[in-house]
């Protein structure tokens, strides 16, 4: 490419100006001849180019487009006010659920507005925490963050991972924890791994090292299980699993709580795994094949000498905790603790001899204590609607340590003491928001095809139901993900503003179990769109809100759902946002660890899938019409949800709109999916992303 066609964006910088109406000169975007032939239909794809993100071309046109974007946002006179109130919302004390290791207790606390939380220490719970792990320290622009830690059992210590600009990579360190003594291995290429430790050492999973500049994109093969001991280089760690059969495959390593065995789970996707389990007495011993296909979930919660206790959809939809002799494995002799019954089994976990249940009734959390043969003892009493979070015990401890959350209020720590069934609020947040002045609402409605859809409705206790307010809508509905009550701080500042803040429980997710998330997947995946587009709907034809006042917004799998959701009605909404989504679904397999989304989506080699993913893909549906106020968010090192989705959408989507509505792209640099995002990237984010709303909604602030 010559010098010539290299320059053309920093002329276009030149170029880019609002005018009265609010009208935007986009970049101009090179459209190339680039297609693709499946099932001999030709796809163009004329981004093609995009997909490189470390190609000059590609970093000129990213910088071209955020110009764009911050010349718009710079024409709305408010958005410092949001800013300045969004600062003043975030702004109180967090503290994550404690929980014990060794004689002290460890949890994640957060002043207010640092970056990233830091990791304490406590002797009791009564005691002032120590600081042990400061992740602000780990970068000086605070995107360097935390990403896992885990405790050797004897709480001499910490290993923690490290990950840079929001990257899935991950680092480990290893600490110990009365000296706070930084060891000097470090273990690099980790990803999708937990550390599980034995005796001096832990497991850990890791890919091999990429090809040099492809870190972000090249597809992820052949993961692998390791043990690193103490006192010894990377170099020296013993390979204990791989499988050079099947280069897709994830594998993740979890010790028992005695220490006694080594639990291996595999994976193909998102859903279902393998289980194997191997006697630690004697490292010659073999796995144990507990479970050799994908068909359903597995996870060991504890085990009783040789009886595993096992949560798990295996005929059972809505989950149950089952229980398998290590000497009996075979699926004849599985026996049945805490069977399967209407509601969702969301987590489990033991505390003393005692079984603790979290289940989901209609979306909502419901605690009961059981003995270990599982008969119901009593239930542990919730304030309304909302989410138990987090729940820390241990099977030699009979304390259990819970946090509880809404949509009007902040997450606060509960002790709950098993001797005398009774618990007391150990921690309250100083949240500068009125939660008494909110209320939130479960509604039902019928989606296309008949299927009753629940919904949360937030606002204003003497909010007027008049069809004039503002709504923001915000979905999932995929991954057997829930999306269960929350408080998110941004959307207080929305609350505050006048607005209604609505979450549909829509098919794809897991909040009714296994069989809802199933009628959310591949070629049902249109059932997901249909069951959003109706919760819009609803919400005009009950006078909420009226098209032209809503918003809509999901982010991941979530930006897939914005995207499709935009293009089937695009008068749905008088504003769209869609975060680092999934958006062109004929080759989101191809990148890093893309493959693995196929129980969910489908793929594009295979002839019917293709079909159903072609007929709804956002990038490929885009047709000259009028859509809605546009913004798109990405980072440039998201390497889960590669960047050129966004990239390519917002591109094909500025041809194509025929409205005077913006359409908007702003990529984060040094930021990634999501995860570990630092506290000033995310205020200033959803500043931007709320001032477009605001401003396209025509609210003041």
């Amino acid at each position: 490419m010559n010098d010539k066609k290299l320059n053309v964006y920093t002329v276009i910088f030149t170029l880019i100006c609002l005018n009265n109406m609010g009208q935007i000169k986009y970049p101009e975007t090179k459209i190339v001849d680039q297609s693709d032939t499946y099932f001999s239909v030709k796809v163009q794809d004329p981004y093609r180019w995009l997909e490189d993100d470390n190609s000059s071309e590609t970093k000129d046109w990213v910088l071209a487009q955020n110009k764009t974007t911050q010349s718009y946002f710079s024409q709305i006179n408010f958005k410092e006010n949001v800013k300045n109130r969004l600062t003043e919302l975030w702004n109180f004390d967090k503290k994550s659920v404690p929980f014990k290791k060794g004689n002290m207790y460890f949890s994640f606390l957060n002043n207010g507005l640092q970056n990233q939380s830091v990791f304490c220490y406590q002797k009791s719970l009564q005691d002032d925490p120590i600081l042990l792990l400061d992740p602000n320290l780990f970068s000086i622009d605070g995107t360097s963050s935390l990403s896992g830690l885990a405790i050797s059992k004897d709480a001499k210590y910490v290993a923690y991972g490290i990950s840079k600009a929001g990257s899935d990579w991950v680092e480990i360190h290893i600490m110990e924890i009365e000296t706070k003594t930084e060891l000097k291995e470090v273990i690099k290429w980790v990803k999708f791994s937990n550390i599980s430790w034995k005796g001096n050492g832990f497991y850990y999973s890791r890919y091999n090292e990429p090809i040099k500049d492809k870190e972000f994109t090249q597809k992820n093969e052949f993961h692998k299980i390791y043990f690193h001991k103490i006192g010894t280089i990377q170099n020296d760690d013993a390979l204990v699993f791989e499988d050079l059969e099947n280069s897709n495959r994830n594998f993740s390593a979890q010790v028992s709580h005695d220490e006694n065995y080594l639990i291996l789970y595999g994976s193909e996707t998102t859903s279902g795994n393998t289980l194997m389990i191997k006697d630690l007495s004697n490292q010659e011993n073999p796995f144990i094949k507990i479970v050799s296909n994908f068909d359903n979930d597995y996870q060991v919660i504890e085990n009783i000498d040789k009886q595993f206790y096992v949560y798990t959809n295996y005929k059972a939809s809505n989950y149950k905790l089952l229980k398998i002799d290590f000497d009996r494995a075979h699926n004849s002799n599985w026996i049945d603790v805490l069977s399967e019954n209407e509601n969702l089994l969301e987590n489990v976990t033991f505390c003393g001899n005692k079984i603790i249940s979290n289940y989901l009734k209609n979306v909502s959390s419901k605690l009961f204590v059981h003995s270990l043969s599982g008969k119901v003892e009593n239930e542990i009493v919730l304030n309304g609607i909302c989410k138990v979070n987090t729940m820390n015990a241990s099977i030699d401890e009979k304390q259990l340590l819970y946090s509880t959350v809404s949509y009007t209020y902040p997450e606060e720590v509960y002790f709950y003491d098993s001797h005398v069934n009774s618990s007391k609020r150990i921690f309250k947040p100083n949240c500068n928001f009125k939660s008494i002045d909110y209320v939130t609402n479960q509604v039902f409605y019928n989606s296309k095809d008949g299927t009753k859809i629940s919904m949360f409705i937030t606002h204003k206790k003497d909010l007027k139901i008049d069809g004039n307010n503002p709504c923001f809508v915000f979905g999932y509905g995929g991954f057997n993900i829930s999306y269960t009550p929350e408080f998110r701080i941004d959307r207080a500042l929305f609350l505050e503003a006048g607005g209604i803040y609505c979450v549909p429980n829509i098919r794809g997710g897991g909040e009714y179990g296994e069989n809802w998330h199933m009628s959310g997947t591949k070629c049902k995946k249109q059932n997901v769109f249909d069951d959003f587009i109706g919760a819009c709907d609803y919400l005009v034809a009950n006078k909420y809100t009226s098209h032209n006042k809503l918003a809509i917004h999901g982010r991941s799998n979530g930006g897939l759902l914005i995207g499709a959701v935009m293009t089937q009605r695009p008068d749905i909404a008088k504003v769209a946002i869609s975060t680092v989504g999934v958006l062109d679904m004929l080759r989101f397999h191809l990148f890093t660890i893309g493959r693995a989304w196929t129980v969910d989506y489908g793929c594009s080699e295979n002839e019917n899938e293709f079909n159903c993913l072609f007929k709804y893909s956002p990038l490929h549906n885009i047709k000259k019409v009028n859509y809605p106020a546009t913004l798109v968010l990405t980072g440039d090192h998201d390497d889960r949800v590669v960047p050129a989705h966004s990239f390519k959408f917002v591109s094909e989507l500025q041809k194509n709109n025929i409205s005077t509505n913006p359409i908007l792209i702003r990529i984060d640099v040094n930021a990634g999916h999501g995860s570990g995002k630092p506290t000033d990237k995310q205020i200033s984010e959803f500043s931007d992303m709320w001032s477009f709303v605001f401003y396209n909604l025509g609210m003041e602030f």
